[in-house]
């Protein structure tokens, strides 16, 4: 009874490991699994860049982006319109939906290409902009190499990525009708662009800037600012900055930064205005260019030249009039006071009104303009 017993316990054991010797064998290893044909390119033939934004940067750039913050289709079209590369909605410092961005895109899918930063490098965040219509994706705050594959990962289709291909109005309206197909050419065109924020990200650059996919590295001029302590012009802060455009320089991939920062030598994309910025700016030069035709024509009867200071204040008006960004005013204040210095008496005396105007509107910053203008020479009292 005992040996019948040790028998069917061989036979069962011997059954149980061959079972399992033939599941190792039969088993499945994605690693080892080639990738099919089905989205390439015909051979011979290579995608066509039908994204205005990717092409831009494939001929040296600039690359330019005007920024959005309202939810509104129709201040999104006159920004679409403007001869922006992309359009920049700002999704990680505002309230809107992605409904209502889809409804921007939608009205106006272009000239400039439709763009989002996120919230952060998400599967749900990115793929909402690219079914969207997102042709430009840019990822805020990434401190990692971890971080930045997840950003890739969710903006790329196999076999570069892992984006899920789940339709959208991005594929079927917006980007239907692209020469080579949305699916085939897609990772030919999408740009995305990682922001370099924080102190970890700047010690992770160099590795970031070296992932397949990766189009640029943003040196994000603010937040830099807010994580390091320093400012622009500070030797600390300016070497953030150098090692941010070194990595992207030795990966062979660009640079991004404000458009203020245009006169930077390693720097081929940036972002510009706002749509509130670019109203500001464009009511004060207006304004400004009927003050002038009144005082040399009109009823002011003066004969008047017209004014130099007519471009100043605008820009004046446009970055410190409501502060979205404080370097950008600061740098608007430093290039007013510069401009101011060969101005002629009555519109170097604008410029100071102006600026002592700014300086009671914006408390917080007060102290930073006034010393920003009376150590460019300007009379601000």
């Amino acid at each position: 009874m005992k040996r019948k017993r040790f028998s069917v316990f061989v036979v069962a054991v011997g059954l149980l490991l061959g079972a399992t010797a033939w599941q190792a064998e039969a088993q499945f290893s994605a690693d080892s699994f080639d990738y099919g044909s089905r989205f390439k390119m015909p051979d011979g033939q290579q995608a066509e860049i039908w994204n205005p934004a990717k092409r831009k940067l494939l001929e040296g750039g600039p690359m330019i982006g005007g920024t959005v913050r309202v939810p509104d289709p129709r201040t999104y079209c006159a920004m679409a319109a403007a001869g922006y590369d992309f359009i920049w909605v700002e999704m990680q410092h505002e309230a809107s939906a992605w409904e209502n961005v889809a409804r921007m895109w939608r009205t106006c899918p272009g000239p400039a290409a439709p763009g989002v930063r996120v919230a952060y490098a998400d599967e749900r965040e990115i793929q909402h902009a690219t079914d969207m219509g997102a042709a430009v994706i840019v990822v805020p705050t990434v401190d990692s190499v971890e971080e930045a594959q997840e950003a890739v990962d969710w903006t790329y289709f196999p076999p570069v990525g892992r984006r899920s291909s789940g339709g959208g109005q991005g594929p079927s309206e917006i980007w239907g009708d692209v020469p080579g197909g949305y699916r085939q050419t897609w990772n030919d065109n999408v740009v995305l662009f990682l922001m370099i924020e924080t102190l970890e990200g700047v010690e992770a650059a160099r590795e970031i800037a070296k992932i397949p996919g990766v189009t640029g590295l943003f040196a994000a001029s603010g937040d830099l600012g807010n994580f390091s302590g320093y400012g622009e012009g500070d030797a600390e802060y300016e070497a953030l900055i150098a090692e941010v455009t070194t990595a992207a320089k030795e990966a062979g991939i660009h640079a991004c930064a404000p458009l203020r920062w245009a006169d930077r030598p390693d720097f081929t994309c940036f972002q510009a205005g706002t749509e509130g910025a670019n109203i500001r700016r464009g009511a004060a030069a207006e304004i400004q260019q009927a003050e002038d035709r009144f005082g040399s024509t009109g009823g002011g009867g003066s004969g008047r030249a017209a004014s130099e200071a007519g471009a100043v204040l605008a820009n004046l008006t446009a970055e410190c009039g409501s502060i979205t960004y404080e370097d950008d005013c600061y740098a608007a204040v430093r290039s007013a006071a510069s401009a101011a210095g060969s101005m002629s008496a009555s519109d170097k005396a604008q410029v100071g009104r102006r600026v002592r105007e700014l300086i009671a509107a914006n408390p917080a910053q007060a102290a930073r303009i006034r010393e920003i203008a009376s150590g460019g020479g300007l009379d601000v009292g």
